[in-house]
């Protein structure tokens, strides 16, 4: 059955910080590596144009707005993009957000230098076509040799080996310890599979257990490269997470 990405993260934005062991020392490890990627791309030395387009609670645009950076959030979910504005405002980052869905972005032609889609997002894209579309609007909002920075899961393992499971992780808080685990149900076609998000969160002397579902697509590298270039994109180059410092492979590629 598939599921609303929307109602996902809307349900997912008051407790996604819990996914993190320490959610503002990701904000600035993560910011670290993407501004070194700009600024080693780009021509000059910024600040640059910046779109999240997957924007979520700001876990990449806060960091990238404290950088230095004129960064817009936007986000399917309009709670979590929301929260990203509160939580910048609260770090003195200038962070303006908009809900948009990336299929139909809210922007003018070419205002951009960089678009970011992190985080496995345009895994929630379920076919190739609205894989494409999204591509497309995050090339039309780009400058003429702007830079598109893409992450996703690598997946060509998981497509071969189709996992039941997501080893949990452990977050703190100020209200104690978060338990984070996702289970995994493979449809027939071996490329999508319907997600259960388990939280654990402290309660009294127990748990108690916040469950999300989702439905997403495994794409592989190749999928990818393949949209990149057909959404006119040229270079596009994967950076593995040893080389980048990033925890998922990064697509690298330039606007044509």
């Amino acid at each position: 059955m598939t599921r609303s990405p929307r109602d996902f993260y809307d349900s997912l934005a008051a407790d996604y910080h819990r996914t993190f062991l320490d959610w503002d020392a990701s904000i600035a490890r993560q910011a670290a590596v993407f501004d070194g990627l700009l600024r080693g791309e780009l021509d000059g030395p910024g600040p640059y144009r910046v779109l999240d387009c997957a924007c979520g609670i700001g876990t990449q645009a806060i960091g990238l707005a404290r950088a230095g950076h004129r960064v817009v959030g936007s986000d399917l979910s309009t709670v979590a993009a929301t929260r990203a504005a509160a939580e910048a405002a609260a770090r003195g980052a200038d962070l303006s957000t908009a809900a948009a869905d990336m299929r139909q972005l809210p922007f003018g032609r070419g205002v951009f230098d960089a678009v970011v889609c992190a985080d496995n997002s345009i895994a929630h894209l379920l076919t190739t076509e609205d894989l494409e579309a999204a591509l497309r609007e995050m090339r039309r909002v780009l400058r003429d040799g702007g830079l598109l920075l893409l992450t996703l899961r690598d997946y060509d393992e998981a497509r071969r080996t189709r996992p039941a499971s997501v080893p949990p992780q452990v977050s703190h808080a100020s209200d104690g310890r978060t338990i984070t685990f996702q289970l995994w149900h493979w449809h027939d076609d071996g490329e999508r599979y319907d997600q259960e998000y388990f939280q654990l969160l402290p309660d009294g002397d127990g748990w108690e257990v916040r469950v999300r579902h989702a439905t997403s697509r495994a794409l592989t590298r190749r999928e990818v490269t393949d949209a990149v270039r057909s959404a006119a994109f040229t270079g596009p180059t994967w950076h593995a997470p040893a080389d980048s410092g990033f925890y998922q492979p990064v697509c690298v590629a330039r606007a044509a």
